[in-house]
């Protein structure tokens, strides 16, 4: 029978932006989905967002531009969703919302429901006031409880496949490569992103389905027991290493241990889609290796 499940509920409201809860963990217990209706009354806009579920924009009213990146070849992009319009935002796309026009308003349909940690907000080292707010309302410890590094020999980063990576996050397990006992019970990663790509290139071709990079604090990992080891480049499974990086001696952070997923560690600090070719080659690392190289 039908039935009141909860109520309008403000999740957001700073510079012009404001965002009214309809359904969803806050306003009504519910993990499914969530819809929103936003309000933006001065220009404004927000940093760019990686997304752990699908997204649907309903522009009602003023006009929206998303800034993304081109799948095929990692150009720069924009796309106008003006009043009357629906956009959709897959899972593990990077984008950025612009608000140019005022009043502005829309609604935000998120399957599954919107989380912080299914949120990746490129804010820079401190997590903002939007975000802090949100991890509270959420029932999570804030991420600027945990210590955040502020020298890039802080990060750290691992390449993996993105349904595993998911897989653990629903768990709330850790997740560990799976690889991990063959190699030595440890974790691969690099503090080097370009070389993810030679690497994913030598190894990962073969293996189907999409990657993610996920950038890592090694300060985090160690605050819960987690030791990194910098070593030379080891094998994985029975594949080995590429003789070139034996002799330029690349050093390799190994994460004894698996990776943590419960956000409030502050082990994750972002998360960034893979590109490949139709035949597996890997090109890029969408928002990280842009343009980059070793």
């Amino acid at each position: 029978m039908p039935r009141i499940i909860g109520a309008s509920t403000t999740v957001v409201e700073i510079d012009g932006l404001k965002i009214d809860e309809l359904a969803g963990n806050v306003a009504t217990s519910e993990d499914t989905l969530s819809i929103a209706y936003v309000t933006v009354s001065e220009p404004t806009s927000e940093p760019w967002l990686t997304l752990d579920y699908d997204e649907w924009l309903c522009v009602r009213k003023g006009k929206m531009v998303l800034h993304f990146q081109n799948a095929d070849d990692g150009s720069d992009a924009i796309l106008e969703v003006n009043a009357g319009e629906t956009c959709f935002v897959a899972e593990g796309e990077r984008f950025r919302p612009v608000f140019p026009v005022v009043p502005t308003e829309y609604v935000p349909v998120c399957f599954p429901a919107f989380r912080p940690d299914r949120c990746h907000r490129e804010e820079g080292e401190e997590a903002s006031d939007v975000t802090v707010k949100l991890q509270k309302l959420h029932g999570m410890v804030p991420s600027t409880s945990t210590p955040t590094p502020t020298s890039d020999s802080d990060i750290l980063y691992h390449m993996c496949q993105k349904s595993l990576w998911e897989e653990a996050v629903e768990s709330g397990k850790a997740y560990y490569p799976p690889t991990f006992e063959t190699d030595g019970f440890f974790t691969h990663a690099t503090a080097v992103p370009p070389r993810l790509i030679e690497t994913a290139n030598h190894f990962y071709t073969q293996t189907e389905g999409d990657w993610i990079c996920l950038e890592l604090s090694r300060c985090a990992l160690t605050n819960v027991g987690i030791i990194t080891k910098d070593e030379g480049g080891l094998p994985v499974g029975e594949a080995k290493v590429s003789d070139n990086w034996i002799e330029s001696e690349w050093i390799c952070p190994h994460i004894y241990g698996g990776i943590p997923t419960i956000s409030s560690l502050g082990v994750l600090r972002k998360t960034y889609p893979m590109l490949r070719t139709e035949e597996g080659q890997f090109v890029n690392i969408t928002g990280l290796t842009d343009g980059l190289k070793e």
